[in-house]
């Protein structure tokens, strides 16, 4: 009986462990999915924000699917190297969107695409405007 009851709690353990391991890896986005036998990365805007950059806010929405992949491409074509950490709807009212990076350097750039993913604007360090957390930092003009 006593061997039952220990065999019970090391089963109970192990499928703890295991749901709690697939619990991360969906919450992290560090799974894969598979589309006609080919592997796909999880999409780089699920990424844990890294130091400097705060947390999404309430009013924006993180972009999926077509939208983010035009909007990322279109900022990693501006800043090409960086880290793309989070693709978004803009609540400042810069532009459509904004994408929240990490250059190679470790600063921080926002960069603005408008809904026709053109890139119309970027501000080095955290995004400002209304609300936001900060002064607005100096937007550069895109040629």
């Amino acid at each position: 009986m006593k061997g039952t009851k220990i065999l019970a709690a090391a089963a109970i353990a192990v499928g703890v462990a295991g749901g709690s391991y697939g619990i991360a890896s969906a919450a992290s986005g560090s799974g894969s999915t598979q589309s006609s036998g080919l592997s796909f990365a999880a999409p780089s805007t699920q990424q844990q924000a890294p130091s400097g950059w705060g947390q999404q806010r309430s009013d924006e929405t993180l972009l999926t699917g077509d939208t983010a992949a035009k909007v990322e491409a279109a900022a990693k074509a501006k800043e090409p190297g960086a880290t793309v950490v989070r693709v978004e709807t803009d609540a400042d009212g810069n532009a459509a969107y904004e994408v929240h990076m990490t250059k190679t350097d470790g600063s921080l750039v926002t960069v603005y695409v408008d809904k026709s993913f053109a890139v119309v604007g970027e501000d080095a360090g955290m995004s400002g405007g209304p609300g936001s957390r900060g002064a607005p930092p100096a937007q550069s003009p895109t040629a």
